[in-house]
């Protein structure tokens, strides 16, 4: 690989176990960040909900990105009107608020420090031989995880298989294209600092 880009896999992971299931941080920064000191400029992470109720874990500090990968939820902010969430769709909000989720899924999660950092993140879907380009970016981190399925990732003269459940994250600005045999649905993350 040409340095900027780095390919993970499950083992490379960091992996926890909260009240109602299991939380999976693929990634975090600056290297040497620890969620629990909320020390962090960005997180990227997946947690399985196994209760049918819960609540999030307050971070007034944090702006938030979430979406399902399987099964759905509905989220309540500061007992307001819920929000139904869907496989794939992605939401926005305060980490700060009172967030109440119903539900049992896999979801998928990005969490920026508000003032720091500014991100994106983006379900991306490949039918059966399709191939996507995406131009550079102004981002400090890119990272792309294959939720489902497999696909080719070509950055310059380079290609990457990446594998269901593997990561492949770049720095620095960055263009790159995708394509799957069979089909495939990715998260795409864009993290800069501020």
């Amino acid at each position: 690989m040409n340095g900027i880009w780095e390919k993970r896999s499950p083992e490379d992971y960091v992996c926890s176990v909260w009240s109602g299931g299991t939380t999976t941080q693929l990634l975090i920064a600056p290297e040497g960040a620890h969620y629990a000191a909320r020390d962090f400029l960005w997180r990227v992470s997946s947690a399985t909900v196994e209760l049918d109720e819960s609540d999030f874990t307050p971070l007034p500090e944090y702006e938030r990105l979430i979406a399902t990968l399987q099964g759905g939820i509905t989220l309540t902010h500061n007992g307001g009107a819920p929000i139904c969430l869907r496989p794939y769709e992605v939401h926005a909000f305060s980490g700060g608020d009172r967030t109440h989720s119903t539900g049992r899924c896999t979801d998928f999660n990005l969490m920026l420090h508000r003032g720091q950092a500014e991100g994106s993140m983006e379900a991306v879907f490949l039918g059966a031989g399709e191939e996507r380009a995406f131009t550079a970016e102004d981002a400090a981190q890119t990272l792309l995880y294959a939720a489902e399925g497999a696909c080719t990732v070509t950055i310059g003269a380079e290609r990457v298989e990446l594998l269901h459940g593997e990561s492949l994250l770049g720095s620095g600005n960055c263009a790159f294209s995708l394509c799957a045999a069979e089909g495939a649905a990715l998260m795409l993350c864009r993290m800069r600092r501020i």
